[in-house]
């Protein structure tokens, strides 16, 4: 009777220390998962070689990996980094052309508050595009240009997929010394966006 009495509290021991139970599904923060990014807003001319007054409206499509690294801190805020993958469609609304398609890659640096409800971030990277050039003078050479961009903004979380965010945007357009002249591009302006995460 003991040797009974005694398998029956190991089974109940072995059942209440989680050989049966669960594991408890950890939360998931905003950084760890992707993120995909639809920003628009609009770009003004603010220097380059350009003869012409540039006013752009900016279309993007980004991919935000999950956290690269980063840096956790025990009051719950994170320095975290990740990759970003970006497809642009401007619509040059004044200047010499009409059209820009462009993609970028780079990276993005974001500081998390402890509850995980909003973020700084800056982000930087470059690419390629096509421009349908016009042979105007004082308009871009050639319809193949490099881009580079910085940006610096705000985002707020407003449930566990979905965030919005506004930023400044600094944007180079150039074909990288392949024509004479080069008339470069800079333009500056401001993006609001939305983003779900995955």
């Amino acid at each position: 009777m003991i040797r009974f009495l005694s398998c029956i509290a190991c089974a109940l021991v072995v059942s209440t220390t989680g050989f049966s139970k669960s594991p408890v599904p950890t939360e998931l923060k905003p950084w760890d998962k992707g993120a995909l990014e639809f920003e628009t807003g609009m770009l003004w001319k603010v220097g380059g070689d350009t003869t012409f007054n540039y006013r752009i409206i900016p279309f993007i499509v980004s991919w935000r990996t999950p956290e690269w690294f980063g840096f956790h801190f025990r009051n719950g805020s994170a320095l975290i980094v990740r990759q970003k993958f970006s497809a642009m469609a401007n619509f040059i609304e004044t200047g010499s052309e009409n059209r820009y398609l462009g993609f970028s890659g780079g990276g993005v640096i974001e500081w998390w508050n402890p509850s995980a409800t909003w973020s700084v971030f800056g982000s930087g990277g470059g690419g390629v595009g096509w421009i349908d050039s016009q042979d105007a003078p004082g308009g871009q050479g050639q319809d193949f240009t490099l881009n580079w961009y910085t940006q610096l903004g705000v985002s707020h979380t407003l449930t566990d997929k979905w965030s919005v965010n506004a930023s400044a945007m600094f944007q180079h357009m150039s074909n990288g010394g392949q024509t004479n002249p080069n008339p470069g591009l800079d333009a500056l302006g401001v993006l609001i966006g939305v983003r779900r995460s995955f």
